[in-house]
């Protein structure tokens, strides 16, 4: 199954770098690579066998309404009819027990601990993302600010107080503590002067610092976000490790900065912050090693390409989307083949989760570590997918022995369905495009209808 975007790099350089080399690679010979490959063909249905009948229908009934094209492009528009129709009460009704509980983990402690069980049983290990976002025009105050900090911190202790995974991790957005307006604004200034993390470690510690470029109340406001992420960070360290989502390009920028100035504080001995790239992860390897911080790293391919199309073209910039599907692959698995050379030289310094849906990145992903004579479950590299998608290759990594983490959102029906709508509209291709997951649900469909039929 492939991911949908296809975003090339966006950030500007954070230094000046030459191609570093990996000559002290620990390349150790493939034991067996035939064996490798059968195992991670995804084409197993019997990876289903551990769904309930209910969750097989359920997902055979989603994934059905997600292939029409139409419907995924305008399903905001679509739910925002059917609340009015229904009510919030008959929305709520309908959408509970087939998108909702599809994609979404529950809406209070008990509903989410009950999921999170599920897919520890299932060998996964589950890794809760706040549904908290923003656009511009979207910025609603500190106070609320403050409350999605409360929701944040909420999410570190559930994540750490029950026992669903050894080495638990969590999502966040920044724009859910920072505005988008200043995150924008943020961005354009660094393209022309770069930023000094100390500034901003400064910040984090409470200390009243002017930043040039941004007025007395921007400054304010930066400030207390700053604040806002270093508690969060501070609750987190040897207990939680926190993924900072990467979000529009425009902003994206500001957003690395602000992660990468958490990492310099708070991943000194370990890596509890990581920051999300679609590539320019070299530049982060050396600034890491410049600036002496651990590094995490999620690797995704990209998101919300529509809309950055648009926008490219609007303001007369370069269009941010990889012309085809084989510079995307190149670009994500020359990104991941750095990092896995990293780790292999310096594990206790570095992570990955390999963040993809694409069949194609995760055996490539798995083949290297056995090159390398990385450990399929030894900490320094994992595989991420979405909760409910792509289950036939998280089941299999599992089964494989991997370590594999499914990204859990959670919440209302209310708090979630923006969250939902976003997720369907950048993975459209993805939604769109899961014949394959589909078809192996519906053999173990008739597998056990037909156990049912000989046993009568």
């Amino acid at each position: 199954m492939m991911m949908c975007s296809r975003l090339r790099p966006s950030l500007p350089r954070l230094l000046p770098l030459r191609l570093m080399g990996t000559g002290a690679s620990r390349t150790v010979a493939v034991k067996h690579p035939d064996l490798l490959s059968a195992s991670l063909a995804f084409e197993d249905p019997s990876a289903f066998r551990v769904k309930s009948l209910g969750e097989l229908l359920r997902a055979l009934g989603v994934f059905r309404l997600c292939s029409f094209p139409v419907l995924v492009d305008n399903c905001g528009k679509l739910m925002s009819v059917a609340r009015t129709l229904l009510g919030s009460r008959g929305f709520s009704f309908l959408l509970r027990p087939t998108v909702y509980a599809q994609f979404v983990a529950g809406e209070n402690e008990k509903e989410i601990s009950q999921s999170m069980e599920k897919l520890s049983m299932l060998g996964l290990r589950p890794m809760l993302a706040v549904p908290i976002e923003e656009d511009l025009g979207e910025s609603t105050g500190e106070k609320r600010y403050d409350d999605n900090m409360e929701a944040m911190l909420e999410c570190v202790q559930i994540s750490h107080s029950k026992a669903w995974s050894k080495d638990p991790m969590m999502q966040l957005k920044i724009t859910a503590l920072i505005s988008p307006e200043l995150c924008v604004k943020l961005t354009t200034l660094m393209a022309e002067q770069p930023f000094d993390l100390n500034l901003l470690v400064r910040a984090m510690d409470g200390e009243s610092i002017s930043f040039p470029g941004l007025d007395d109340r921007e400054v304010s406001h930066f400030l207390c976000g700053l604040q806002r992420l270093n508690k969060i960070a501070e609750a987190s360290v040897n207990k939680v490790r926190v993924l900072v989502d990467a979000e529009y390009t425009y902003m994206n920028p500001a957003l690395s900065l602000v992660t990468m100035a958490m990492m310099k504080k708070f991943n000194k001995d370990g890596t509890w912050i990581w920051n999300t790239y679609q590539s320019l992860v070299l530049e982060a390897l050396h600034l890491s090693n410049n600036e002496g911080f651990c590094l995490g790293v999620k690797l995704v391919r990209g998101a919300y390409m529509d809309k950055e199309r648009k926008l490219a073209e609007k303001e007369g910039r370069p269009d941010p989307v990889h012309q085809c599907w084989e510079d995307t692959n190149d670009s994500y698995n020359s990104s991941l083949d750095v990092m896995l050379e990293a780790i292999s030289q310096k594990p206790e310094r570095y992570r990955i989760i390999v963040a993809t849906h694409n069949e194609e990145s995760v055996r490539h992903a798995a083949k290297r570590m056995e090159e390398l004579g990385i450990d399929n479950d030894g900490g320094s590299v994992c595989f991420g997918q979405l909760l409910g998608m792509c289950d036939h290759v998280s089941l299999t990594l599992a089964k494989e022995g991997f370590a594999v983490y499914k990204s859990v959102p959670y919440g209302s029906v209310d708090d979630t369905l923006p969250y939902l709508v976003r997720r369907a509209q950048e993975n459209r291709t993805v939604l769109q495009g899961i014949r394959k997951e589909r078809d192996l649900l519906r053999q173990e469909l008739y597998r056990r209808l037909s156990l049912r039929r000989g046993s009568l």
